[in-house]
């Protein structure tokens, strides 16, 4: 119950409308006690008074009283879901927010250990499930305490044993099945939650992985393991309803003695008069009315180990302390960025072997540097470790003499423009995507930016209102590329990080992007990742890297001349 706390926390935020809430909440269901027990006191009186009374019996008040009750009780209904969803919705909302707050500083280090359709789980299906701490515990167990104190209250003045065995057998009951089935339904709640995250996952994964999943003949048996995963998660519900039906039942059943109870105690006497007539019809009615009230709280306990399993989860992820730590002292961010790497070694958790070893690197502000060697050799970690998404084990990194690790977050980013291998496009307009780099870009700049990068067909479709659906999907890789560019151009920091700008595009395309940023970057520090040997020549400095190391570097002339292993890609070709 203790991982609860911190969310429980969170609802202060809006602890208006939810005390709102359950106020309505708890109004409403007072109202349909009042309802109940008044019409059946209110007919039941009427048949005693019969005929020969009608004259002398007061039909006006109860009959008002009925149709107050009634009126009440709807209105109280509607305005109860109304606040109270909007304000589940709005703790959700900053539930969310606090979530993702937490996880950003986590990624990628914090993160790695996640599947994506793990982490995408936690964060979407294990926070919805917490707001059943509100709807489905915190509301109905605040209500149900009051519908017994005001009941009780209320019957006192009529037969103060009757209120008090009436109120005792409620708040016995309320005191003990809701413990006893949160111990029954608690496995069956983690269970539940670990069945859908697990259902999930394997979903996505198999989703993901049509293709090589269709290539290696194992679609058929990825798919009965989601199919056993699944039969699981249905045998699991099926057990959390029969706790629910027999949490029912046995309210039912008490609710049944505690109106047996009252008619028998009613039928001796009430309040002294041993003839009390329909006054046993309020006592029935009012018995019946109340256990109603006291329905929703034994199954809200059996929601409450999903919630707890849900919580627990999600703590998992934020309670983690971030790899790479930001000072809070804001800078301003510099005009011309000079790099340096003072021997820098960098290995991934649980790597045996470092991706970059004992490296030094010097480049001057204004320098263009070209980064090759083979896959896996390093080139994309070092662009990594600049942006900060990771820190070195070993050595240091400066920027313009200074430690990186001494600009906070919003100063590192206004320094740098990434273009990174993976794209990462939302689903949103045009507009919108493009916006990320530059929030107060004019219309005419992001346009500018389109064209400049060969973008100007996607403005041919509805402007910058077009719809990119999720990760850009109509759009080509090298469209996409492109897209990364434009960002880059339109953010204009005086550090540009490039990991392999013209992948998937043909060679003419290819020649007028190198124009392009040779154009953009001529007053910029650059440092580009590439696979591609064209357009190398221009640059001031080539680096050739190998197992984590700098093995060569120099100008084009200079390693063509070493004919070292510069030369010997470019014989390849």
């Amino acid at each position: 119950m203790r991982v609860l706390l911190p969310y429980l926390a969170l609802y202060k935020r809006h602890k208006g409308l939810l005390t709102l809430g359950v106020i309505l909440a708890i109004v409403t269901l007072l109202a349909s006690i009042g309802l109940l027990t008044l019409s059946g006191w209110f007919l039941s009186a009427s048949a005693v008074v019969g005929f020969a009374g009608a004259y002398s019996f007061n039909y006006m008040l109860p009959a008002a009283g009925v149709r107050g009750a009634a009126i009440i009780r709807t209105a109280g209904r509607y305005f109860e879901r109304l606040v109270s969803h909007d304000a589940t919705f709005r703790v959700l909302q900053h539930l969310r927010v606090f979530t993702f707050s937490k996880v950003l500083p986590l990624s990628p280090a914090g993160l790695a250990r996640f599947r994506q359709g793990e982490l995408l789980n936690r964060l979407v299906a294990d926070v919805d499930t917490l707001d059943h701490l509100y709807l489905r515990v915190i509301s109905p167990l605040v209500g149900a305490l009051m519908v017994i104190v005001v009941v009780t209250a209320g019957l006192s003045l009529l037969d103060v044993t009757l209120a008090l065995t009436l109120g005792g057998v409620m708040l016995v009951t309320l005191l003990l099945l809701p413990p006893l089935f949160y111990r029954a339904g608690k496995p069956v709640g983690e269970s539940l939650t670990h069945l859908r995250g697990q259902y999930r996952q394997q979903l996505t994964a198999w989703l993901q992985g049509q293709a090589e999943l269709s290539l290696f003949n194992a679609s058929e048996r990825y798919r009965q393991q989601m199919e056993n995963t699944e039969l699981r998660w249905h045998d699991a519900q099926r057990r959390q309803s029969d706790l629910t039906g027999l949490s029912q039942a046995l309210m039912l059943l008490i609710g049944g003695f505690a109106v047996i109870a009252m008619l028998w105690l009613a039928g001796g006497g009430v309040g002294g008069n041993s003839q009390p007539g329909a006054l046993i019809a309020l006592f029935v009615f009012c018995a019946l009315a109340a256990f109603e009230a006291l329905a929703p709280v034994t199954g809200a306990f059996q929601h409450l180990g999903q919630v707890t399993a849900s919580a627990r989860r999600i703590t998992q992820i934020i309670e983690q302390p971030p790899e790479v730590v930001f000072p809070q002292k804001s800078t301003q961010p510099p005009e011309t960025v000079s790099v340096q790497l003072c021997d820098v070694t960098f290995r991934y958790p649980q790597q045996a072997h470092p991706a970059l070893n004992n490296i030094s690197l010097n480049v001057t502000a204004g320098e263009h540097i070209a980064i090759l060697g083979r896959t896996g050799c390093g080139k994309s970690t070092l662009l990594q470790l600049l942006t900060r998404a990771w820190d070195p084990q070993h050595g240091e990194l400066l920027i313009n003499g200074s430690p990186i690790a001494g600009l906070d977050e919003q100063t590192l980013r206004r320094t740098m423009s990434m273009v990174p291998q993976r794209i990462h496009l939302f689903s949103a307009t045009l507009r919108d995507n493009l916006r990320l780099a530059a929030p107060q870009a004019s219309d005419e700049q992001l346009m500018d930016a389109l064209r400049r990068t060969g973008l100007q067909k996607l403005l041919e479709d509805g402007d910058l209102n077009s719809w990119l659906g999720e990760g850009g999907r109509q759009l080509s890789g090298g469209e996409l590329r492109r897209l990364a560019i434009a960002r880059a151009l339109l953010h204009d920091a005086p550090l540009l990080l490039l990991d392999e700008p013209t992948e998937g595009l043909d060679a003419t395309t290819e020649g007028k992007i190198l124009d392009l940023l040779a154009e953009v970057a001529q007053q910029k520090t650059l440092l580009m990742v590439t696979h591609r040997l064209r357009g190398l020549a221009r640059f001031n400095r080539i680096i050739v890297m190998d197992n984590g190391q700098i093995i060569e570097h120099g100008s084009h002339a200079e390693l063509l001349a070493n004919k070292g292993r510069y030369y010997q890609f470019k014989q390849r070709l």
